[in-house]
């Protein structure tokens, strides 16, 4: 039995967004999501993933005390898949 894989980042990426810019991304990436294939492009390097109809949806809201900063909030929106077979729906024989 061979031990755990180690976690490869493909894409990281941080910007100061508007609301409606964030809104927007979210919007047509879900329509990407939708279709099964997004396409990340940063600079000259991009990425593609294919996604299965049977997807993982997790989200969470948390808050930090940052003290005389304030309240920092933030809310993540996360979609998981396994690849390979046998992770999609199971069927009997």
């Amino acid at each position: 039995m061979s031990g755990p894989k180690k976690k490869r980042r493909l894409v990281d990426t941080k910007e100061h967004a508007t609301r409606a810019r964030v809104a927007g991304f979210l919007r047509e990436l879900g329509d990407r999501i939708e279709s099964g294939s997004v396409v990340l492009r940063q600079g000259e390097e991009e990425v593609t993933t294919e996604l299965p109809d049977a997807l993982v949806l997790e989200i969470s809201l948390d808050e930090k005390d940052k003290g005389e900063r304030g309240l920092k909030k933030s809310l993540e929106v996360e979609v998981e898949w396994y690849e390979g077979p046998g992770w999609n729906q199971i069927s009997l024989g």
